[in-house]
Formats: C-alpha cells, sequence, structure tokens
C-alpha cells in the first residue's frame, strides 16, 4: 500500500502496473459509500481484468474510508474536495491524462472532476450512479442515521439496515462514514452534466432502486451512453461479468 497527502488528509492508493503489454492509457478507479479500493476494486477482479487488457490501474481509498484518514467534520466531505483528492492523485504519479471509473458516491466523485477538469479525465464511467446525479444530493440522510444507531439491531428500514451491515462488514469508522453522507451532499445540474465533454459511460443494474435511470442521466449529453446490467441491484452489479465486458468495450471505443 502507498500513502500520500492532500488538504491535509493521508490517502492510502495503489498503482499496478499492466499484467503483459502496456497501452499507455491509465484508468483511476473510484469506490463508493462504505467501501473501499480493495472491496469495490480488487476482490471483484476488476483490477485484474482491467490490468489484463493492457491498462494500469490506480485506485484509492477515499477519505474516511479504507486505510485513508477519517475525518469526521461533514465539510471535509464536500465533493469537489474529494474530487480534488482523485486529481491530487494523478498529480502525485504525474499523469497528464487519465480514464476514470466511479462507482455510486465514486461516480458521483468521478463527474465532478471530470467537470472540473476537462483536461485530465480521457472518458468517465459512472457505474451505480444515474439520474439521482442531477435529481438528489447524494444518499439519502437516512443513511447517516443508520451509522449514528447504536447497533444494526436497532434499525427496521431495508436501506438502512443494508449499508449499516456493510459498514460494519468492512469494519468502517461508522462517525466518518456519517460525516460523509452530511457533508458530500453538492448536486450536479443537468446542464453541468451536458457540459461534461469527455465520453462517458453509464452503467446501472436493472434491479437497482438507489441509483436513477441511466437513459434519463445519458440523454443528457451527447457523448454519453447507457449500460444496462441485467438482473442486478446495487451492490451485485459492481464486479457482474456484463458491466466488465461494457467498459472494455466502452474503453475501447471511445477514441
Amino acid at each position: 500500500m502507498n500513502f500520500f497527502t492532500h488538504d491535509t488528509v493521508q490517502l492510502a492508493y495503489i498503482d499496478i502496473a499492466p499484467a503483459g503489454v502496456d497501452i499507455g492509457e491509465p484508468i483511476l478507479l473510484i469506490h463508493g459509500f462504505a467501501s473501499s479500493h480493495a472491496v469495490n476494486w480488487v476482490n471483484t477482479l476488476w483490477v485484474k481484468t482491467l490490468t489484463a487488457a493492457g491498462r494500469p490501474v490506480i485506485a484509492f481509498d477515499n477519505r474516511g474510508h479504507g486505510q485513508s484518514d477519517k475525518p469526521h467534520d461533514p465539510a471535509s466531505y464536500a465533493l469537489p474536495r474529494m474530487a480534488g483528492d482523485a486529481l491530487a492523485l494523478l498529480d502525485h504519479l504525474g499523469i497528464p491524462r487519465a480514464d476514470v471509473m466511479g462507482y455510486s458516491m465514486g461516480a458521483r466523485i468521478a463527474a465532478f472532476l471530470a467537470l472540473a477538469h476537462p483536461d485530465r479525465v480521457r472518458s468517465v464511467v459512472l457505474g451505480g450512479l444515474g439520474q439521482h446525479l442531477v435529481s438528489q444530493s447524494g444518499l439519502s440522510l437516512a443513511i447517516a442515521e443508520a451509522m449514528d444507531a447504536p447497533a444494526l439491531e436497532s434499525l427496521t428500514d431495508p436501506t438502512q439496515r443494508m449499508f449499516r451491515a456493510f459498514a460494519d462488514a468492512n469494519g468502517a469508522d461508522r462517525l466518518a462514514l456519517s460525516a460523509c453522507i452530511r457533508g458530500a451532499r453538492d448536486i450536479m445540474s443537468a446542464e453541468d452534466v451536458g457540459r461534461i465533454a469527455c465520453p462517458m459511460l453509464v452503467a446501472i443494474g436493472t434491479k437497482d432502486a438507489i441509483a436513477g435511470d441511466p437513459h434519463q442521466l445519458a440523454a443528457l449529453n451527447p457523448r454519453a451512453r447507457a449500460l444496462d446490467i441485467p438482473g442486478r441491484d446495487h451492490n451485485l452489479a459492481v464486479g457482474d461479468k456484463v458491466f466488465k465486458q461494457g467498459v472494455l468495450d466502452f474503453l475501447s471505443e471511445r477514441g
């Protein structure tokens, strides 16, 4: 594991070379809420899939997650600051331009990065995030309340229980996750989505009740297209083979 510091926060990351021929097109992976680079990208074999295709892979633990620092101040989690962490990692590694793929909260961060720094993002993949990028300001505050609850058993709402159980299984700092939910409330307008200058893939499971419609979001940008991941919900879509093949095809065709 490697570390660098940005905005007074120490962040953990990996930098993995291709398995064979390096095609010289690095991809930066940004994980979702209550996850980590390992859970989202290594355990699901995304890193193996992408490096096998000749792509250098960079992935990091967002602030508040994994092995990175975990501030408890909601202001630390404003999306432009979290997108700034991603940009700082590219700077730290001397990477002038990269494809960027995020999942769920990570997709929201990736969208803010692509909008603010079009010269640094070759293409963007938004996994597990559709129309809710513009219609909702992040995950429900009820998820923060689930992190603050004394125990999983005290929760009855299925979505609250799902996120709390996931956080507990990963040994997460629940105070940091609560702060993250409360701080990462920045919303992107439909006009801003239309201004994202790079090719965009919006990939969502057909049983995902959290992300919002991928086709509605893709319709906001002439360079975007949607990918349905059949029969998968928000959690199970992450490592799906249709998702992986769709991303590989998109990266090969994006120009």
